[in-house]
């Protein structure tokens, strides 16, 4: 792993009533460059166009890689993730945004903190995740 994960676990043991199975940590220590992305939602990171979906699973799919595409233009990797902030419309999307974002943190364990949230910019956007990476020395 590129840097130190303190008591990593899996939201499968962490929350046993929900169908998660998401690589988690409850630190991460980090040495390196830091990359702070904004909020990326599901929409091209190139024209601004929502993806023309209401379905929280391709809304998220959209928004990870948007993460990944945008920590590699930085010169990183997924393994350089290390925060994760989740924003969702909609309690009930929990469990199918979580699970589709742990396909693309699996083995990575970042920090990771979920939040209920009234709106986001645009009323068609479900979810919203915050990252940070950071490219060790």
């Amino acid at each position: 792993m590129a840097h130190t994960r303190i008591r990593p676990f899996n939201t499968r043991d962490t929350y046993p009533e929900q169908k998660l199975d998401n690589d988690l940590a409850q630190a991460v220590i980090a040495r390196g460059t830091t990359i702070f992305l904004r909020g990326q939602c599901p929409q091209d990171l190139d024209t601004a166009q929502n993806i023309g979906s209401h379905d929280p699973v391709e809304q998220t799919h959209k928004v990870m890689q948007n993460i990944r595409q945008l920590i590699e233009e930085c010169g990183g990797r997924m393994e350089h993730l290390t925060k994760l902030v989740v924003y969702l419309t909609d309690v009930r999307h929990r469990e199918p945004v979580y699970r589709t974002m742990g396909e693309y943190i699996r083995g990575v364990h970042p920090v990771c903190t979920g939040l209920t949230v009234v709106a986001l910019a645009r009323p068609d956007w479900l979810v919203e995740i915050d990252a940070t990476a950071v490219i060790p020395d």
